[in-house]
């Protein structure tokens, strides 16, 4: 394995498990220094458990590097805060954050509680938001000191928020939040050297193993889409090679990484002034328009994605 990310210090929220695993992993392995943080609690948020980020820990020091557990609730503003300074106090810096944790609360709109779009909203979007918050405000006042122009933020959006998929509409538009986030701090950062990029994975971990696509999908599928091919490219997102590289979406499902693009304006007219004739004028919008994406980012008709027709 290569040495890409030697002397930085990383911090991998959700790493205890799955993808997070395996990018706290990589970048060990290409010499960065791990915070392992994972709260450790099952897929829907409930419970804590320290055990499955310290078993990350001790994967890492018996490669001959250097790790230590967090088990913070990245949704606690404090909590996230108390984290960055624990990269800081106990190995010197911290230049790499991996937002990574999540949960599952899967439900039809009109069947989901408020309490699944809480939590759901909550660890994915706010815990992303709070230690890139804090993060952030480190590096920008590392640089206005004269320290190093260097920070790197990978987020964790998914195909269903970008896509979309039915039953997730928490996750989906948390996701999509996560996106956006991306695109905006990454033009806010970039004058402090601070790169943010994204990741929309498609990988076979203990949160998809049930999920249509994923469910009864035989071994040899279960390791092309592995959940390690989704760190391959965070390693190097986090190297100084991807200094230029900010505000993007990789698309990646198992070996294949891709680009999603931006939402963009399509075709355009004039409104008339009478809503009762904008009939036609709608109807030639959708004959120009793209259809929306499948979960594999190819535009088509399908269930909840209408066609050009109106």
């Amino acid at each position: 394995m290569g040495n890409i990310c030697a002397g930085r210090v990383a911090i991998v929220t959700g790493a205890g498990r799955g993808i997070g695993r395996e990018h706290a992993l990589m970048l060990a392995e290409n010499g960065a220094t791990v915070v392992v943080n994972d709260l450790g609690g099952d897929a829907t948020g409930e419970g804590a458990d320290t055990t499955p980020a310290q078993s990350v820990v001790d994967e890492i020091l018996a490669m001959g590097g250097e790790a230590v557990v967090n088990g913070a609730n990245v949704a606690d503003f404090d909590a996230a805060g108390e984290m960055v300074q624990q990269a800081i106090d106990t190995f010197g810096s911290c230049d790499i954050l991996i937002n990574n944790a999540g949960i599952l609360r899967d439900r039809m709109m009109f069947s989901m509680t408020e309490g699944d779009w809480d939590a759901v909203i909550n660890v994915h979007l706010k815990g992303t938001f709070a230690p890139s918050h804090h993060a952030a405000k480190y590096w920008r006042e590392k640089v206005k000191a004269g320290g190093e122009a260097f920070g790197r933020i990978v987020n964790t959006a998914s195909p269903s928020g970008i896509y979309g998929n039915i039953g997730q509409s928490n996750y989906g538009a948390a996701k999509a939040g996560i996106a956006a986030f991306t695109i905006i701090t990454a033009m806010e950062l970039t004058k402090y050297g601070v790169t943010v990029n994204c990741l929309a994975p498609g990988a076979y971990t203990r949160m998809t193993k049930d999920l249509p696509g994923f469910a009864g999908m035989d071994e040899e599928t279960q390791e092309k889409m592995g959940p390690r091919w989704i760190a391959v490219t965070t390693a190097w997102l986090c190297s100084d090679a991807a200094q230029n590289v900010t505000g993007r979406i990789f698309d990646i499902v198992g070996q294949r990484v891709g680009i999603a693009e931006q939402w963009k304006l399509g075709p355009t007219a004039m409104q008339t002034d009478d809503p009762a004739d904008m009939t036609d004028v709608i109807a030639g919008l959708m004959a120009e328009a793209a259809l929306n994406s499948d979960m594999g980012g190819h535009p088509t008709e399908g269930p909840g994605r209408p066609g050009k027709t109106i």
